[in-house]
């Protein structure tokens, strides 16, 4: 139990002045958290969660925010209270850092790429407890052994392109906690991490949080991680506290519609829904988004035999796609096999599970099958022709058949070509012949599909939400109505809430086009919801496959149990 509080936000109020006009991003949030207990901050994007982790450290922007309230980080031992709104930047500066440490989301971003793993802690380590060089490279190391760095002599020396997403993230925990602050700050710190790193990261929070007796504050939009961590939680959307309490009381009887909401979007483990409940399922005015609104009615689950006898009826079909031991080798000093051996099939108006951790070899293996990266072996077979043997004038006529939806949408979007042309653009290479009113009007046709509306067709990426990206990316995908699609991690990096909506319009296009799926994800409860059957894969190999909720139920591999073990619970 806490033994006194470490913050306390009282009525904080944040509003940015945009061309727009003004923006109130936080409206009278009030919160304290004591030492030893961790408060969880759950939200989708834009619900204001980071603009108040910002806010306490003092770093959002001057020119164009105004910021109102109080907040006061107290000091246990001297009993002294430090109002942080009211510091002089010179002070501040001493306080982040050494009484307040902060993991930020993306550290890949947060670390400086030119410098070494181990300096960058040291750096702090030396600025704020007046360590010399010596002492504060010895202290760094004694962290890496702390945050679990395997080998931390070369996790020291290393540069963080050298590290995998877990490891820049666990320095980034070692730099946030080496001067032992009273506050831990956590900033969305296991997005799009996978499961089994999620939980070893969670852990490690938590390990350290026994130890030093912090208080925190996580923030996440998934209500399952914070679950995993919290004793605590504040539920905020469009700016405000909507609802807050204990965890268990949070998440077994929530009262606002929007917290049932939020709980009630994220993929269970144990069965398969006909349809993901959404938010707007759940708000009294349902109006304001009609695109998000669903039938309650369609979310029951599946019956174990229905379940098989859709199966069964699939295999029944002769396959749409063959892969015959498929491997592929990237070179390096030794070669890197990253997909060895790989067999299965894959069956019309099939979706096919592809899980397993980052490096696993899954999206190499769905880029292999598009020949967007060259195989060494195998076969792939598609109506009768062995895609790997074909020459690209062969192989154009079927790139129209074979889509891919990519894991950043932001990326997979020119940013100076306006949505429609973007989605206009796979149908004039495929269609040359179809003319400039015809493409407009079939573009419009497929934004109205994909839930956007016709008014996106002139909006340009950075003005569009990361679902909505996403979306755009499945209407291009669709443009040229494709037999098969492989989706790579298309919702690892969404709100659970746009990530209903994406899986429920997925599996609509399924049901209304026939459309064949790989759909590659780390999220085992992602992979129970939208597949039919499911291969695990581990280390460039396939370990188990079967009907997904037979391999959910019964797991045979160690690994697949790891991966649902991993998977957050409440």
């Amino acid at each position: 139990m806490g033994k006194g509080k470490i913050i306390e936000v009282i009525n904080l109020g944040v509003a940015f002045q945009t061309r727009a006009g003004v923006v109130q991003a936080a409206k009278d949030v009030s919160f304290e958290v004591e030492a030893g207990q961790t408060l969880g901050i759950v939200g989708e994007s834009g619900s204001g969660k980071s603009v108040t982790a910002l806010s306490i450290m003092r770093l959002l922007p001057k020119g164009n925010c105004r910021q109102s309230g109080a907040l006061h980080l107290h000091d246990l031992q001297s009993g002294e209270r430090t109002a942080l709104h009211e510091l002089p930047e010179q002070e501040m500066s001493k306080v982040r850092g050494r009484r307040i440490g902060m993991v930020f989301q993306e550290p890949m971003s947060s670390l400086n790429p030119v410098y070494r793993c181990g300096d960058q802690v040291a750096e702090a380590i030396r600025l704020h407890l007046g360590q010399s060089d010596t002492g504060a490279k010895a202290l760094a190391l004694e962290w890496f052994e702390k945050v679990k760095l395997p080998d931390p002599a070369r996790m020291h020396r290393s540069f963080p392109h050298q590290l995998s997403g877990g490891q820049k993230q666990r320095v980034m925990i070692a730099i946030a906690m080496c001067c032992n602050p009273a506050l831990l700050i956590c900033d969305e710190p296991t997005t799009a991490l996978d499961v089994t790193v999620q939980k070893a990261v969670l852990d490690l929070i938590r390990e350290l949080q026994q130890e030093t007796g912090a208080a925190c504050l996580f923030i996440s939009h998934d209500l399952g991680v914070i679950g995993e961590i919290a004793h605590h939680v504040a539920v905020m959307r469009q700016g405000e506290v909507v609802e807050q309490g204990p965890v268990e009381q949070i998440l077994q009887q929530p009262q606002h519609p929007y917290t049932q909401g939020l709980i009630a979007c994220r993929p269970p483990i144990d069965r398969r829904l006909r349809r993901l409940p959404v938010i707007a399922d759940f708000l009294p005015d349902k109006s304001k988004i009609k695109s998000q609104k669903s039938s309650i009615k369609n979310h029951h689950p599946y019956t174990f035999e229905e379940e098989n006898d859709r199966v069964q009826t699939l295999l029944a079909q002769a396959p749409l796609l063959e892969v015959n031991n498929l491997s592929v080798t990237y070179p390096g000093r030794p070669p890197v096999q990253a997909v060895a051996n790989a067999n299965f099939k894959l069956y019309p108006g099939e979706t096919l599970g592809l899980v397993g951790e980052s490096g696993s070899g899954k999206t190499t293996l769905g880029r292999a099958i598009l020949r967007l990266v060259e195989a060494g072996t195998g076969t792939v077979s598609y109506q009768g022709k062995d895609l790997l043997t074909l020459s690209s004038r062969e192989l154009r006529p079927l790139r129209r058949d074979l889509q891919m939806i990519f894991q950043d949408p932001y990326a997979s979007l020119n940013p100076r070509m306006r949505i429609g042309d973007a989605i206009a653009e796979p149908m004039r290479f495929h269609q040359p012949g179809l003319g400039s009113a015809k493409c407009r009007e079939q573009v419009m046709e497929i934004l109205e599909t994909v839930g956007l509306g016709s008014e996106y067709y002139e909006r340009y990426p950075h003005e569009l939400s990361g679902g909505q990206r996403q979306r755009a990316c499945i209407a291009r995908a669709l443009a040229v109505n494709p037999a098969l699609l492989i989706c790579d991690e298309p919702v690892s990096a969404l709100d659970v809430s746009v990530q209903a909506q994406v899986l429920n319009l997925l599996q609509d296009l399924r049901e209304s086009r026939g459309l064949s799926m790989i759909f590659i994800s780390h999220d085992l409860s992602v992979i129970r919801q939208i597949s039919d059957r499911i291969l695990v894969m581990k280390e460039g190999r396939i370990v188990e496959s079967g009907a997904t909720g037979e391999v959910c139920a019964s797991p045979q591999s160690d690994y697949t149990k790891q991966l649902l073990e991993a998977v957050p619970k409440f």
